[in-house]
């Protein structure tokens, strides 16, 4: 409610609703849309030029009028943003000075330096109005007396005031509960999600499967004795297959809720069809070649892979130009009949944690729906890659309930599945897994998924891992 207290913020939000609005509704012809992101771009090109001393150098050799269309060889001939920029020039990223913003955020920094990442009213009202109208596509399937718990992964992360006021907007009450907050704790966690009882929730993959591994361990069963109807999970890499097993062990549906970034903000949000839509009233999106930087040229199914590429298009405390994210993504056009008319992501884990297993290539996401596909009722998983021999052999461990409730695994179908994309035989393992897999958002997927016996020591993602979990309220 803080827009009534400012006329001109009131205005805006009101003008930034009805547009996505709109555009959410197909009443944006793809020309009109072309002629928003075109204007947009040239718009916060200008605005980081005049207010970002790293912008003021980095584009000065740019003039934003002369970027007449969105055709790759024009965007090429300004250069990308990169993580390591923003590391190395810290506060001179930002357009706007601390005070201007309302909150503070900051990436987590466990694997390198913290970057700031403040936001100001402007970026707040942008955002969260794009994901009220996305995800009220969602919400409004399970009528208007819901309760939605939000258990995210640090106090200076954006989880808990986003999601939050994203409900607030859908008129959806709200418990924020942090379980690894010493102060709060698994147990309380569960107690409050059983007592509210609460009828949705936001965390990460990892904290929806670690709340069911609790709940089993105090006698209690995520279905029967909770009341989950949907569950939103964010913050780390997800395959259809994991989804689906975490909604057949809690008895919800789940989504792929969001894809974002304490630096570029919301590039993705579901649907009620589970799509994971991009929002390009938010964002102009490029694919290139992460190794040569060049566009990706679509496919003959009109699907792009490669490294995603953002350009904010409002004009707040930190827009991006051309930011290179590091993320692996599919990047499909809009089709007819969806929830929202929108392309679709499918992001298939960072760049850099793509594997090569038994002389073959394979993205996080497709190693981790290739292994779970077909299991369901698990509690948790790991993956290990080990060499025999000069052979790379794969492992899946499971945590299973102690009663096997639930459970469906055929171990002959899974490796078969494995060695037909692979070519590497497939173990499995059972039994209790510590707590490095609940550090996805914290460090990366890999790091907390995949403990790769190949290398002679772990490497720096992967001990810090260790180190988060070894520090964690368990």
């Amino acid at each position: 409610m803080f827009t009534v207290f400012d006329e001109n913020l009131a205005r805006t939000a009101l003008e930034i609703r009805d547009r996505h609005r709109a555009y959410t509704a197909g009443r944006w012809t793809e020309q009109e849309l072309t002629a928003h992101q075109l204007d947009a771009l040239r718009s916060t090109m200008e605005y980081v030029k005049k207010n970002s001393p790293f912008y003021r150098r980095h584009l000065v050799d740019v003039d934003p009028q002369s970027i007449t269309s969105l055709a790759p060889d024009q965007l090429a001939a300004v250069p990308f943003t990169t993580k390591d920029h923003l590391r190395q020039e810290f506060a001179d990223v930002l357009s706007l000075p601390m005070h201007k913003a309302w909150i503070f955020y900051e990436t987590t920094g466990t694997t390198g330096r913290s970057t700031p990442c403040p936001r100001d009213n402007t970026d707040s009202l942008h955002n969260n109005t794009a994901l009220t109208v996305y995800y009220d596509t969602i919400f409004r399937q399970y009528g208007d007396e819901q309760i939605i718990g939000v258990s995210g992964p640090t106090e200076l992360h954006a989880f808990g005031d986003t999601f939050g006021e994203v409900c607030r907007n859908l008129g959806h009450a709200v418990a924020k509960m942090w379980p690894h907050s010493p102060m709060v704790g698994f147990d309380r966690a569960l107690e409050t999600l059983r007592a509210l009882p609460a009828t949705g929730l936001f965390s990460t993959p990892g904290m929806a499967l670690t709340l069911a591994k609790k709940a089993h361990a105090a006698g209690l069963d995520p279905r029967r004795d909770f009341h989950l109807d949907v569950i939103m999970c964010t913050g780390e890499l997800a395959s259809p297959s994991l989804l689906e097993n975490i909604g057949e062990v809690w008895g919800a549906r789940v989504y792929n809720a969001l894809y974002a970034s304490q630096e570029a903000s919301v590039m993705g949000a579901a649907g009620a069809d589970g799509g994971l839509y991009t929002a390009p009233l938010l964002n102009l999106y490029e694919v290139i070649d992460p190794g040569t930087g060049q566009a990706v040229a679509p496919g003959d199914d009109g699907v792009r892979t490669g490294e995603l590429v953002v350009t904010s298009l409002y004009q707040g405390s930190k827009p991006l130009v051309r930011y290179r994210t590091g993320d692996l993504v599919r990047l499909s056009p809009p089709a007819a009949g969806r929830s929202l008319p929108a392309p679709t992501l499918e992001v298939l884990g960072r760049t850099r944690d793509t594997l090569v297993i038994g002389g073959r290539e394979i993205s996080g996401y497709d190693l981790e729906e290739l292994l779970l596909a077909h299991p369901r009722g698990y509690l948790d998983y790991q993956i290990v890659i080990d060499a025999v021999d000069g052979r790379d052999e794969l492992s899946l461990r499971l945590q299973l309930p102690d009663d096997r409730s639930g459970v469906r695994l055929d171990e002959g179908e899974i490796a078969r599945a494995v060695d037909d994309r692979l070519g590497v035989p497939l173990r499995f393992e059972y039994g209790p897994l510590g707590s490095v897999t609940t550090t996805g958002a914290m460090v990366s997927w890999k790091a907390a998924r995949v403990e790769d016996r190949r290398l002679a020591v772990p490497d720096e993602e992967r001990a810090a891992a260790l180190a988060v979990a070894g520090g964690r309220a368990q």
